[in-house]
């Protein structure tokens, strides 16, 4: 997937200024797809070029200019192919990975630091996808909201987002423990 999609994908919902887009981003889009402020205006150029995009000038009295962008015909047309393209299998790149599996012959203690740090992280994030998922919910419930409600796509992301983070934070939980109960034991020896 490239960004062009995560971004028009997020333009589905309105006409949106590189500001709003990248605050947009923070809050939903993030836990599936990663991109800088400035990554997002450079790719909002390339979709208007690409005639994915319109955007228009809105003159503002005590601020300067904006622009707002909506996604056009060609846009969702775009969306739609990217759309029945088959999706290619997920993978993990991360860095603690590589320091977990390299724990027992550089010292478990700074890894079990990051281990707790990520799950800490992961729980700010539980709180916040939580928070935006019981907003889009409104008075429903979740399973009156997926039945009915108006938009369900970026509530099924930040379900899989609050299932990524909570499975992560267990995750990083137990090899915490794992690492402190594996160095206790070979202290004790």
């Amino acid at each position: 997937m490239a960004l062009r999609h995560a971004v028009l994908a997020a333009l589905l919902d309105g006409e949106y200024s590189g500001y709003q887009l990248a605050k947009a981003f923070d809050i939903g889009v993030a836990n599936f797809w990663h991109a800088l402020p400035q990554q997002l205006y450079t790719e909002l150029a390339k979709l208007e070029k690409d005639g994915l995009v319109a955007g228009r000038q809105v003159i503002q009295e005590t601020r300067p200019n904006k622009r707002l962008f909506h996604v056009t015909d060609a846009g969702r047309a775009e969306l739609e192919r990217f759309a029945a393209d088959v999706s290619k299998p997920s993978f993990i790149r991360d860095d603690l990975l590589v320091k977990v599996q390299a724990a027992d012959r550089i010292g478990t203690a700074p890894v079990i630091e990051q281990l707790e740090e990520r799950a800490s992280a992961a729980d700010a994030k539980i709180q916040l996808l939580g928070n935006l998922l019981r907003q889009m919910r409104g008075d429903l419930d979740e399973e009156q909201y997926l039945r009915t409600g108006e938009r369900v796509g970026p509530y099924l992301t930040c379900l899989r987002g609050l299932a990524f983070e909570e499975g992560h934070r267990d995750w990083c939980l137990r090899i915490a423990n794992v690492l402190r109960e594996r160095r206790t034991t070979r202290a004790e020896r």
